[in-house]
């Protein structure tokens, strides 16, 4: 069995840009410094931001003039939100509305 070591170095380059940027912030604002407010800023901003972006991205193909009319969607994003306000519980929510999607366009509105 051959060594690949063109396979183990992209894989140490790989590794240590991970660690590199997974340690940065720590680097750059560490040393008991106080976190500057543009970082605490985007901190309570970004969040919300991607996850609004990440919905007009899923929904933006959305035909309302089809078949279904964008039911199976708009029923999946409102459990979604319903069971999100419900629960408190991110992964779950996420997870129930993939579920409730995919039975909707493979059973349901077929």
């Amino acid at each position: 069995m051959s060594i690949d070591l063109h396979g183990m170095a992209l894989v140490a380059v790989v590794a240590a840009v991970t660690m590199l940027i997974r340690f940065l912030p720590f680097l750059a604002f560490g040393g008991g410094r106080p976190t500057p407010r543009f970082i605490t800023y985007l901190a309570g901003v970004l969040p919300c931001a991607i996850m609004t972006m990440l919905v007009v991205y899923c929904l933006r193909g959305v035909d309302l003039l089809g078949p279904t009319h964008g039911l199976p969607e708009l029923i999946a994003a409102a459990a979604v939100v319903g069971l999100h306000c419900w629960k408190k519980n991110t992964l779950l929510s996420i997870a129930a509305g993939t579920a409730l999607y995919m039975v909707l366009v493979q059973v349901v509105f077929v």
